[in-house]
C-alpha cells in the first residue's frame, strides 16, 4: 500500500494574499473572484501545514522539522473548528465565480475536508484507534531521506524525539478503554517498534557526526523517546486482559464513511452484491489458471506451488522485476512514463511491519531524492513454517512490485507530482490510489504480462483475491457482526493467504474500515475505461484514458467520472 495514501501529500503554494485576509484558522471577506479562490487554497495550506506539521516535513517544507501535532483535547477541538471554517469558506466560492479548474479544486478541497472532519468527528478516531496518530510520529524523513547535511537531520531529530514524550502521553490520554484486541496489537507493532528503531536503529545513523555536544544532546532526547515509547507500549500491555471485540463502525457509519471519503452512495446490501460478483469472478478465474497448470489439483494446491517458488534473495528479486514491469509498460505503450525517477527496494522497518509491502515516495518539494518501495520480513515470533510461508512466491511478488511501483502508486505520483492543479498535487484520496494500484495489476496481465504463462496469472489473481476478500470483511466486520476470526477464515479459504498474512489482513479491516479502498477503486476505474473508451478506439484508447486519468491528481473516483463522462454519467459501481 503507499504511505503516500494513508499519509495524505501535501505542498507548500506561494500565491500572494489576494482580496482576502487570513486571520487565525478564518478569512474576514467573502469570496468575489477566481483570484480569491487561489489565495483561499494558499491559506488552507498554511494553516494545515501549521495544525499538522508532519504534513509539511513528510511534503518537503523543512523548516517545520521536529514538530509534531498538538494532540491535546483542546488541540483536536481547534482542528475540527478550523476545518469546519475552511469548509463553509469553500462553499461560499459559488460556480458562477470560478474557472471550470477551480471549481473542480474547490469540490476536491471539499471532499478532502469531509474525509478529515469523519475521522474526527463521525468516527471519533482519536479516541477510538492507535492508528491516528502513528504516521504523525514516524521520523523515517530525519533518517532516511537524505535532503540535508547528516547533522542538520539530526538537529532535527532532536527536535522531533523531545516532542515524543508529550506525544506518546497525550495518546495514551485520547484513547478510551477498554481497546478491540486488534488495536493494542497495532498499538504494540507501532509503539514496541519505534521503541526498538530509537534504540537499535538510529544512533547508528548519527554516529558519524563529530559535534560532541549535538551527540550529548541527541543521546538525551532520544533516551526520552525510547522511554516514552516503552512506557506507551507497556500501557498497551496493561490493556490486553480487557481488551473486547467492539472494533465495528456499524452500519449508518459505514455509510457515512463511504460519502465523507469516498463519494460512494451506493447501498450496502448492493455493495456487498458487487464485492461477491467480483469475488466470484477471480476465483472462475483461478480455477481455470490453475486446471491450466495443475490439472485435477485443488487450488490450494495450485496457490501452494505458487508460493512455494521464491526469489532466493527478495530484495534483489524485486529490484529486477522492477525493470522487467517498466519495460513492459513502454513496449505495449499503456501510459505515459513523465520523469526518469526510479524507485528502490529495501527492507521495510519494525515499526511498519503490519502488511506485506508499501511504497514511501518524497514529498513534492523535495528533489532529486529516491523512492523506497519496502516488503516486510515476517514476524521473527512466528513458527518457522509460518515464516516461511510468509515470503511472497515470485509471481506473487510480481504483482506486488506492479501494484506499488510500475505502474501503481510511483508511476502515479509521478503523474499528480507534475499536475498543474496545486490541489491535485496535495490531496490523496485512498480509493483514487489504492484502486489505480490494483487496478494496474490486472491491467499488466492483460496486457501480456508474462505471455500467457497461468502461473503468472496465479500471482497477479491471488493478489486480487486478497483485495476481493477486504471489502467483503470490511462491510461483515462492521456492519454484518463479521469476528476478526470469520475474517481470518475467509482470507483463508478464499484469498488461500498463509496463516501470518491472514491473521494481519483481519486484524487491520477492524482499524482501517477503508481497505476495501483496493477493489472499489479498481471495479470504478475498469467500468469508467470501458464506457469512455467505448467511443474512442476502445483498447486503442487506453493509453489516452490513463494519462487523463492521472491528471486530476487523486480525488474521489466518482469525481473524476464526472469530469471525464459529463454530468449524467450514471452511478460509479
Amino acid at each position: 500500500m503507499s504511505r503516500n495514501v494513508l499519509k495524505e501529500a501535501v505542498r507548500y503554494m506561494a500565491v500572494a494574499m489576494m482580496a482576502v485576509t487570513f486571520q487565525g484558522y478564518g478569512w474576514a471577506a467573502q469570496p468575489t473572484s477566481a483570484k480569491a479562490w487561489d489565495a483561499y487554497t494558499h491559506d488552507f495550506i498554511e494553516a494545515t501545514f501549521k495544525a499538522r506539521p508532519q504534513f509539511a516535513v513528510w511534503a518537503g517544507r523543512h523548516e517545520f522539522d521536529g514538530r509534531l501535532p498538538d494532540w491535546s483535547a483542546a488541540g483536536l477541538k481547534n482542528e475540527v473548528e478550523r476545518l469546519q471554517q475552511a469548509r463553509k469558506r469553500a462553499l461560499g466560492f459559488k460556480d458562477g465565480v470560478l474557472t471550470d479548474k477551480q471549481r473542480f479544486e474547490r469540490d476536491y478541497v471539499i471532499a478532502t475536508i469531509d474525509r478529515d472532519l469523519f475521522w474526527l468527528e463521525t468516527a471519533n478516531w482519536p479516541s477510538r484507534s492507535p492508528t491516528y496518530y502513528y504516521w504523525g510520529i514516524d521520523p523515517e524523513v530525519y533518517i532516511t531521506r537524505e535532503y540535508a547535511p547528516l547533522a542538520q537531520r539530526m538537529q532535527a531529530y532532536i527536535a522531533y524525539a523531545k516532542a515524543i514524550p508529550l506525544a506518546a502521553a497525550q495518546i495514551r490520554g485520547n484513547l478510551h478503554t477498554p481497546l478491540p484486541r486488534s488495536y493494542v496489537r497495532i498499538g504494540h507493532i507501532s509503539a514496541g517498534g519505534l521503541a526498538s528503531l530509537y534504540q537499535n536503529d538510529v544512533p547508528a545513523i548519527f554516529a558519524s557526526v563529530g559535534d560532541a555536544q549535538l551527540q550529548e544532546e541527541f543521546r538525551t532526547a532520544n533516551d526520552g523517546a525510547i522511554n516514552a515509547m516503552r512506557t506507551l507500549d507497556a500501557w498497551f500491555t496493561e490493556q490486553e486482559a480487557n481488551a473486547t471485540e467492539t472494533y465495528a463502525l456499524g452500519s449508518e457509519t459505514f455509510a457515512a464513511m463511504l460519502h465523507a471519503t469516498e463519494r460512494i452512495g451506493v447501498p450496502l446490501p448492493r455493495l456487498k452484491e458487487i464485492a461477491e460478483r467480483d469475488l466470484e469472478r477471480n476465483l472462475a478465474a483461478m480455477r481455470e489458471a490453475c486446471n491450466a497448470l495443475v490439472p485435477g489439483q485443488t487450488i490450494e494446491a495450485c496457490v501452494a506451488t505458487i508460493q512455494a517458488d521464491k526469489m532466493p534473495d527478495t530484495i534483489e528479486g524485486a529490484t529486477r522485476q522492477l525493470d522487467e514491469l517498466r519495460s513492459l509498460v513502454v513496449e505495449k505503450k499503456l501510459v505515459t512514463i513523465p520523469g526518469p525517477e526510479q524507485a528502490r527496494v529495501a527492507e521495510s522497518p519494525p515499526y511498519e511491519r503490519w502488511n506485506t509491502a508499501s511504497i514511501n515516495i518524497p514529498g513534492p518539494f523535495e528533489r532529486n531524492l529516491p523512492s523506497t518501495y519496502y516488503i516486510s520480513p515476517p514476524d521473527s515470533k512466528w513458527t518457522k513454517a509460518e515464516q516461511e510461508a510468509y515470503i511472497p512466491g515470485k509471481n506473487i511478488l510480481l504483482f506486488i512490485s506492479a501494484h506499488e511501483v510500475w505502474p501503481g502508486h510511483f508511476l502515479q505520483f509521478q503523474h499528480s507530482n507534475r499536475s498543474a492543479s496545486t490541489v491535485a498535487r496535495l490531496f490523496v484520496n485512498y480509493t483514487f490510489a489504492e484502486g489505480w494500484a490494483h487496478y494496474t495489476e490486472e491491467l499488466m496481465w492483460e496486457a501480456g504480462l508474462g505471455a500467457g504463462d497461468p502461473a503468472v496469472q496465479v500471482g497477479q489473481l491471488q493478489n486480487a483475491l486478497r483485495r476481493n476478500v477486504r471489502l467483503i470483511s470490511a462491510i461483515g466486520l462492521h456492519t454484518g457482526g463479521m469476528s476478526v476470526a470469520d475474517s481470518e477464515r475467509m482470507f483463508r479459504e478464499k484469498a488461500f493467504e498463509d496463516p501470518g498474512n491472514a491473521r494481519q489482513q483481519a486484524d487491520r479491516g477492524t482499524f482501517d474500515p477503508g481497505y476495501g479502498a483496493y477493489t472499489l477503486g479498481k471495479l470504478m476505474i475498469r467500468k469508467l475505461r470501458e464506457e469512455w473508451t467505448a467511443t474512442r478506439g476502445g483498447r486503442d484508447a487506453w493509453h489516452a484514458f490513463h494519462d487523463q486519468f492521472l491528471s486530476y491528481g487523486s480525488p474521489p473516483v466518482p469525481m473524476v467520472r464526472k469530469a471525464m463522462l459529463g454530468t449524467n454519467s450514471g452511478p460509479p459501481l
